[in-house]
């Protein structure tokens, strides 16, 4: 068999996007999506009557994650449509898209916004009123907020296996999940700082502590913004899918016999549930083209049963030292 044999590719039958498990992770979304909407309400009443800066950025923290989620369903909605002319693998990018956008907006509206009311307040301190409210909000929000992380996390648990919890957001191709997941660990820490600085402002009768609250809640959004930012930018610019999906599309060409080696497997990452693969093998000799035909269909009727999520299929004819000098070359230009 030639090494510079062409490329075989089977599209995905009917060429459509196939069925993604996205359910629950829809499910995580419409709950935060709740979630936050009630309480960005009762934040900024809280704000309003109390004069509080900690909670009038955790009033705007709670609203840019209510449009977050928003933008993650839109993403969602959008990922899930059929291929077309322009797009023939599908739309699922979208997903990481909006995800990305996500992240730009919890920096440019939560953390941004947080560190003017508190920089405000530095400058004009005033004394605050009665923070019962306050204290009330904040022992609500909590404990929605805390039910909607519980939902993400769940969700999130299945995916850690050995490599706990920050190496699954790492590994995960699904950012709705992880992006619910990080807001909500950082809207319940933000609680706390607000607390803290509204117990010290109410304690002290200083409302500089409640503005130091405020900064500190810009401080977390800025982070996990470069988190989440990092993450999505990485999904969306093509990361590999997950290392078992290359060595299920190995075992099954190894298992063929018109296969001589089955050599490696390259694969694309388009959206949580959609994948472009590439096999690598080296085909029998003696075997005729109808007969490699076969064998191709084989392999990705076998494989497609496995991984639906394989929107195409490319096999490409070469021998194992063809796949070794590329491979080298690929690998070589990585380290550099």
């Amino acid at each position: 068999m030639s090494a510079d044999a062409p490329t075989s590719e089977r599209p995905t039958e009917g060429a459509a996007t196939p069925a993604a498990p996205h359910s629950e992770s829809r499910t995580v979304v419409l709950i935060a999506l709740a979630g936050n909407f009630a309480i960005a309400a009762s934040k900024f009443v809280a704000a309003t009557v109390t004069g509080s800066a900690a909670m009038a950025s955790e009033g705007v923290h709670s609203l840019a994650d209510t449009v977050n989620e928003l933008l993650l369903l839109y993403g969602m909605r959008r990922a899930r449509m059929p291929p077309d002319a322009a797009h023939p693998f599908g739309h699922g990018r979208e997903a990481y898209f909006w995800s990305f956008v996500v992240a730009l907006l919890v920096f440019a509206l939560g953390a941004g916004v947080s560190f003017y009311q508190g920089l405000t307040r530095l400058r004009n301190p005033h004394p605050l009123d009665d923070l019962r409210p306050v204290y009330v909000v904040i022992a609500v929000a909590f404990v929605v907020e805390g039910i909607s992380w519980w939902s993400a996390l769940r969700r999130m648990r299945r995916c850690i296996g050995a490599h706990g919890y920050y190496g699954a957001i790492h590994r995960s191709k699904d950012p709705d999940v992880f992006t619910v997941l990080l807001e909500d660990t950082a809207a319940l820490l933000g609680l706390l700082f607000a607390l803290a600085g509204t117990v010290l402002a109410d304690v002290t009768g200083d409302s500089t502590y409640d503005a130091l609250g405020s900064l500190a809640i810009a401080g977390l959004l800025c982070i996990t913004s470069f988190v989440l930012a990092r993450e999505t930018k990485a999904l969306l610019i093509g990361e590999p899918a997950d290392p078992g999906l290359h060595a299920a599309i190995l075992d099954v060409a190894a298992h063929d016999a018109a296969i001589a080696h089955a050599n490696g497997v390259i694969t694309v990452q388009l959206g949580p549930n959609q994948v472009i693969a590439t096999l690598s093998a080296e085909f029998e000799d003696a075997l005729t083209s109808p007969a490699i035909e076969a064998c191709i269909e084989r392999i990705e009727s076998a494989i497609r049963a496995r991984h639906p999520e394989i929107v195409a299929l490319f096999v490409k004819p070469q021998t194992r030292e063809v796949w070794a000098a590329r491979r080298a070359r690929v690998t070589s230009a990585g380290d550099d």
